[in-house]
């Protein structure tokens, strides 16, 4: 992959992020709007897409997709509510990961397909 094309691709992942970051200062709901809209995703698609021309590829990229944005929700159910209940930021947000990487495992058994 070229360089330049590598560099654009980095500059705009990294400006959805600073971008949402940025609006969530002055407005949280805006903010988290541009945070969960699915960009990254639609962006991951065109480029492997474009990489590729397999729309097979894309088509099981976009299920995966699917199941494992389920098992993300635990951080944005269990953060609010560790914090809610006085935990401090960093144990709460831990605490969120762990329990979204558990959940991870269970999404990723279903994605692959190996749920016994």
């Amino acid at each position: 992959m070229a360089l330049i094309q590598l560099s654009i691709r980095l500059l705009l992942s990294g400006g959805l992020i600073v971008a949402a970051s940025e609006i969530a200062k002055k407005n949280d709901v805006y903010g988290a709007l541009i945070a969960s809209l699915p960009l990254i995703s639609i962006f991951a698609m065109i480029w492997l897409y474009n990489d590729t021309g397999d729309s097979e590829q894309i088509a099981s990229f976009s299920k995966n997709i699917f199941w494992l944005v389920i098992p993300s929700l635990v951080l944005f159910l269990t953060l609010p509510m560790f914090l809610q209940r006085g935990v401090e930021f960093w144990p709460a947000l831990v605490g969120s990961i762990v329990l979204t990487l558990v959940t991870y495992v269970a999404g990723l058994k279903v994605a692959t397909g190996s749920i016994s």
